[in-house]
């Protein structure tokens, strides 16, 4: 399966990259031809910082952000970003400002929460929602859904990889999209062509990577 991986740069900053491995994967709601790999994007502190600088741009000055919302394990990129939604300038809308980080649990029923002691830097603050990766787009409406309910107001979405997704409503800000992916295809899982054609599943794609099947 690694044998066929293929890197994809970014045209703004050809150092971010990420890993393309061509397969049969599936997620708990949707397969797709191609696995796409961000993690060193998220783990090597060099990338991470590189990758908020990118990720910083829409909202430099023009957006007030409070906090930003980490998913997907984006904790790392998400305190660069603060960093640079920081920094002094006069055409910084947030410098010298507080910000936070956080991370919202999951509860019994799979639904995203917030412990008590963290409601206070949700409830009427401008939060950007960072995440991965966008394929179905489930998981970001039930964190948007979340950020809401807990009384916030969502200032941007911003993200690693992304789909098109207009049933979100929201705008998405994100370095690479399915565009950049040649031949890309995410399919229902009842309407997979590479099930059809009898093609069997190569790996099960998590939030922390993918798992090999047999």
């Amino acid at each position: 399966m690694n044998t066929k991986a293929f890197s994809v740069s970014l045209e703004k900053n050809p150092v971010i990259t990420i890993k393309v491995i061509p397969g049969h994967f599936t997620t708990s709601n949707a397969h797709s031809n191609n696995y796409l790999d961000v993690s060193h994007l998220m783990c090597n502190v060099s990338m991470a910082r590189d990758v908020a600088q990118q990720l910083a741009t829409p909202y430099l000055s023009s957006t007030l952000v409070d906090t930003i919302v980490c998913m997907e394990r984006t904790e790392v990129i998400g305190a660069y970003l603060a960093v640079e939604l920081q920094q002094h300038g006069i055409s910084v809308i947030n410098s010298g400002a507080d910000m936070y980080v956080l991370k919202p649990q999951s509860n019994a029923n799979g639904n995203f929460i917030f412990q008590d002691n963290m409601t206070e830097w949700i409830s009427n603050k401008n939060i950007i929602l960072l995440v991965a990766s966008i394929s179905s787009g489930r998981t970001v409406a039930n964190a948007v859904d979340c950020i809401g309910y807990y009384g916030g107001r969502l200032a941007g979405i911003s993200a690693l990889f992304s789909t098109s997704h207009e049933d979100l409503k929201h705008e998405v800000h994100s370095l690479f999209t399915s565009d950049d992916i040649p031949g890309y295809k995410l399919f229902s899982t009842a309407e997979c062509e590479l099930c059809r054609a009898g093609i069997k599943l190569d790996a099960i794609i998590s939030s922390e990577g993918y798992t090999k099947i047999g």
